[in-house]
């Protein structure tokens, strides 16, 4: 059959044990300090280090590089998996599985696959460097630049909102090497935290998945071997788009796990809360809420599970990565805000979780393509 018409949300055998083994694994060593880590804004390294043993890293990296080989679809699903319990936790792997893993796997030369890979495969983590200050949905009027010096560049500028840049050890930074050249002089750079002239600078201090460093990258003459560019010089503006939307269908994968974890809150409580003498659950207005809950959250797994599948097969997956981010990101707002309700004033404190569901959701319509440039992306595809 062909992936677009096969039953979207069926996990083969191995799918589903890949995915429970995550989920247990964040319930057991995860969960224990995830509001800890929320009022601390501090993600435990020691986590981070698990994930490296258990192979989260370097999901789609080969074994020849010390990956897991496999498929882009299990990064989705163990996303998806760890979003469930901490949205924070899911970007972390999100991130350097969608793209920073992708971008070198599929424009990197082999003497960085050799070098690089291995190493984020096993130990080191990576981030994204894209945005600026004056270049969000614009993605591409950058300021950062790159000054070629004959064996190496020099690059100057800032980025800002830079995800696990508090804790990264390579960086994947676009900068121009022609201004005047507008998107065709956007070159992309693996860049190592050691390296001369490069520092991270504030960290963020933020209103959800407050565990996952997002900071401000500074370039003062930083000094990067030619070897480094990723794919071409100019053709950054590839690696970027490319890479982005694999990234979206990441980002849907979180928006649905945090949407799974407010379900299940909201369906343990309802159980238990007792209004009138009986469950709420038995009430008709709060079952009416489950219900259009659930079908919002299978819509929307059939949309990232779709755009999941499209990528692995080779098939055009652009639109559906919109869509599925599109459709998740609200939906996960909806859905915890529906949720926090139905826990009435308890839903209100950080006694109990759904409001950091809430705070955790809201970024999914903001990074990796604001919701109105997944419309626009949308739009364009159907007009032709």
């Amino acid at each position: 059959m062909n992936g677009q018409i096969q039953p979207l949300t069926r996990l083969t055998e191995d799918e589903v044990m890949f995915k429970d083994m995550v989920y247990k694994f964040a319930e057991e060593q995860v969960k224990p300090y995830v509001k800890e880590m929320d009022q601390e804004g501090a993600f435990k390294p020691d986590i981070i280090k698990q994930f490296f043993e258990l192979g989260l890293m370097g999901i789609e990296i080969p074994e020849e590089f010390g990956g897991a080989g496999s498929s882009f679809f299990m990064s989705i699903i163990a996303i998806e998996a760890l979003a469930m319990v901490d949205a924070s936790a899911a970007i972390y792997m999100d991130v350097q599985n969608t793209l920073v893993n992708n971008a070198i796997l599929n424009w990197g030369s082999d003497s960085l696959k050799k070098k690089y890979l291995p190493q984020l495969a096993t130990e080191k983590l990576g981030a994204y460097a894209l945005s600026e200050a004056g270049s969000g949905s614009d993605a591409f009027a950058l300021r950062a630049k790159a000054e070629d010096k004959g064996d190496h560049f020099l690059l100057n500028g800032q980025k800002l909102w830079i995800t696990n840049g508090g804790e990264a050890d390579l960086f994947i930074i676009f900068a121009t090497v022609n201004p005047e050249a507008g998107y065709k002089g956007i070159t992309a750079f693996l860049v190592e935290r050691g390296f001369e002239g490069f520092s991270v600078g504030k960290k963020e201090d933020k209103l959800g998945i407050r565990a996952s460093s997002t900071c401000e990258l500074i370039m003062d003459n930083c000094k990067v071997p030619k070897e480094n560019v990723i794919g071409e010089v100019g053709k950054g503006y590839k690696v970027a788009i490319e890479t982005l939307n694999e990234g979206r269908i990441g980002i849907g994968a979180q928006m649905l796990g945090i949407s799974e974890a407010a379900l299940n809150y909201a369906l343990t409580y309802s159980k238990e809360r007792e209004q009138f003498g009986r469950p709420i659950a038995e009430f008709q207005a709060i079952q009416f809420q489950l219900g259009e809950i659930a079908t919002q959250l299978e819509a929307g797994r059939l949309l990232v599970y779709n755009a999941a599948r499209l990528k692995d097969n080779g098939e055009k997956f652009v639109k559906e990565a919109a869509m599925a981010k599109l459709f998740t990101s609200r939906m996960a707002e909806t859905v915890t805000s529906q949720v926090l309700e139905i826990y009435g004033g308890y839903g209100y404190t950080k006694e109990y979780p759904v409001e950091k569901l809430y705070r955790d959701a809201k970024i999914g319509q903001i990074y990796e393509g604001t919701s109105n440039m997944q419309v626009q992306t949308i739009a364009k595809f159907i007009l032709g």
